[in-house]
């Protein structure tokens, strides 16, 4: 069987995985010229590493994974008040087993596939047709063709949720902030940590990266769903230099270095609910289908997982997709529940709106070893996490 993904981020190669391990003929459509570099640094956590392992791909992406050991937040002086480690969170799931760059984990996948998966880099789908043969798809550029099945794996701003299911205002839930994050240089010599500054309703941080050799620099701010053009990266750089214009502690150097910052990423912070990932032959995986936001630390994990479980259930079902949807759908549910409310939870400790709320959050970083019943706040996140019961398909 012939089978469509439209989107090469993470979600996309790891269904070429899984595709092509059980026999199927996979071509990933990408809108981006080629796979992109940098981006934020994601989670591998709980279930989604034993993914990994059965991929074969673990040990490398822990390898090129960030090294980064806990965070710091401090003052506009650069004064710690208050720093979590991995001595401290280490195995309770609020740390990642490992953290890599989007773009690292992407190269990983693309280059473990590539092989024997058709990329097209460049185009996009512009329709999808049903009929009793498959699924008709026209495409911008290419030629029109005909597929078995068809992926949306495309993120947050799915166009294939949008063809098949309507506009993502129906689907995609803000959670009042926005951030973007670029590479730039490790000025502050940070080795494997990670320091974040608040200031009320924003916060500006920097990050090691390869090696300590790099930084990527990472602003969050709260706001009312802003309304831009999600292609224009310097509409979305004014943005960023209008809201943090006249901050203080190293944010106008961070942002001096925006205009030359190989890679820049811009979005909101937002879920994305669902009733339903599948239409007929066309499925969702990923943030396309249920993005918990950055803010919980599992949507990179939630979408390997996926991917696994959905094409998993296929082959199980070659002769009733239907079924195999609706496991896809009943294995994934109470995962996908508890990992939004975690992510939902998640943006007052990142970002107080007051200047009181910065200095509750920063005492409670400081007292957290002492703090009565942390084992079942932090428990909550080790049981999101290995929600998912993967299958021995």
């Amino acid at each position: 069987m012939n089978v469509l993904v439209s989107g090469a981020s993470i979600a996309g190669p790891a269904l070429a995985y899984w595709l092509h391990r059980y026999g199927f003929e996979a071509t990933v459509v990408e809108q981006a010229p080629e796979i992109r570099d940098g981006g934020y640094a994601v989670d591998l956590r709980g279930t989604a590493v034993e993914v990994t392992k059965r991929m074969g791909l673990f040990d490398t992406i822990k390898e090129q994974g960030t090294g980064v050991d806990g965070i710091s937040y401090v003052d506009i002086n650069n004064k710690v008040k208050g720093s979590l480690g991995k001595d401290f969170l280490g195995g309770s799931g609020v740390v990642a087993e490992v953290e890599i760059l989007h773009g690292d984990l992407s190269r990983i996948l693309y280059d473990a596939t590539k092989d024997y998966t058709e990329y097209v880099f460049g185009d996009s789908i512009t329709s999808l047709t049903e009929t009793a043969d498959g699924v008709e798809v026209t495409f911008e550029r290419g030629e029109p063709r005909t597929f078995d099945y068809v992926f949306g794996a495309d993120g947050l701003h799915s166009n294939v949720r949008a063809l098949t299911f309507g506009d993502e205002s129906r689907f995609i839930h803000h959670l009042g902030y926005y951030m973007a994050i670029f590479t730039t240089e490790n000025h502050l010599n940070l080795d494997h940590w990670e320091c974040f500054y608040n200031m009320p309703g924003k916060a500006a941080g920097m990050q090691s990266a390869r090696g300590n050799s790099e930084a990527m620099a990472m602003f969050h701010w709260s706001s009312d769903p802003l309304f831009y053009d999600r292609h224009d990266i310097e509409q979305q750089k004014k943005i960023l230099l209008d809201v943090f214009s006249g901050e203080g502690w190293e944010i106008p150097r961070l942002l001096k270095a925006l205009p030359d910052a190989p890679d820049f990423f811009f979005d909101s912070i937002a879920q994305v609910k669902m009733n339903d990932w599948a239409k007929g032959r066309i499925a969702l995986v990923g943030d396309a289908a249920h993005s918990s936001s950055v803010l919980s630390g599992m949507a990179t994990s939630m979408a390997l997982v996926g991917a696994y479980i959905v094409v998993g259930e296929l082959q199980a079902h070659l002769d009733d997709h239907q079924t195999a949807f609706k496991n896809y759908r009943e294995d994934m549910r109470e995962y996908v529940e508890l990992n939004h409310k975690i992510g939902a939870g998640n943006a007052t400790g990142l970002m107080p709106k007051t200047n009181f709320g910065i200095w509750r959050r920063n005492f409670l970083v400081r007292m957290m070893p002492y703090i009565p019943g942390k084992e079942k706040f932090l428990g909550a996140y080790e049981k999101a996490a290995n929600a998912a019961v993967l299958k021995d398909y």
